[in-house]
């Protein structure tokens, strides 16, 4: 396997058990209500072009349908996709799920006003090359918005989350934002993209909701951030 198949298969693993955190009831509508402030913030007016790059549950493609996106979810974990899929078949005007790795997308450029992830930064192999890729597919004047935090400084081998059979240590030393100790490193990237106006904002209304209802399993409440940047 090579390191991306590894880190496909964990999330595939994953994936119904990360739904159903995503869509638990007693926080689903708080979470949409943030959630949708948070992305109608970060990107310009609707409707846009956007591309969802490791969509993962589709979670944020579905809040930015709903705000009258057109979207396009891609990722290469096909339990992923397989949620993704089920959710956004429920959707009127719901975003487009596609197979496509977030590192190379497969479009042409200038194909979006706007590329977008979430929780996908720190597992991410070669940022720089990605992040290039994603300036190629913008517009002029389009937006690359990302969302993530600083995980695991101490390193995935001291994570509570099991992450030994996939993420081994040829995985990590692939992964340079994966034991990232400042969000300010994934905002470097952005910035050796080229982006301009590159700003980190922390995620206060998250913060408060992981406070009241708990955060994540195996993860500590800690902050998130927007990091957002313009061609």
């Amino acid at each position: 396997m090579t390191a991306q198949d590894r880190i496909n298969a964990y999330w595939t693993d994953r994936a119904p058990s990360y739904d159903e955190y995503v869509q638990r009831p007693d926080r689903l509508a708080a979470n949409q209500r943030a959630w949708s402030a948070i992305w109608a913030e970060a990107l310009p007016a609707a409707p846009l072009d956007v591309l969802d790059v490791g969509t993962g549950t589709g979670q944020a493609a579905m809040i930015l349908a709903g705000l009258g996106h057109r979207v396009t979810g891609i990722d290469l974990s096909e339990g992923m996709l397989a949620q993704a899929r089920r959710h956004a078949a429920a959707m009127a005007n719901g975003p487009v799920i596609q197979h496509g790795d977030a590192v190379h997308p497969g479009f042409p450029a200038a194909s979006f006003d706007a590329v977008v992830s979430r929780y996908v930064m720190w597992t991410l192999r070669e940022p720089e090359t990605a992040v290039a890729n994603w300036v190629r597919l913008l517009r002029p004047g389009g937006t690359i918005a990302v969302v993530d935090s600083t995980w695991f400084p101490h390193g995935l081998d001291n994570a509570t989350e099991n992450f030994a059979d996939h993420y081994n240590s040829h995985v990590q030393a692939m992964l340079p934002l994966a034991t990232a100790t400042s969000i300010d490193q994934t905002a470097a990237v952005l910035e050796q993209a080229g982006l301009a106006e590159v700003t980190v904002t922390p995620l206060a209304s998250i913060f408060e909701l992981d406070r009241q209802f708990g955060a994540a399993p195996n993860h500590d409440h800690q902050m998130q951030y927007l990091v957002t940047g313009r061609i």
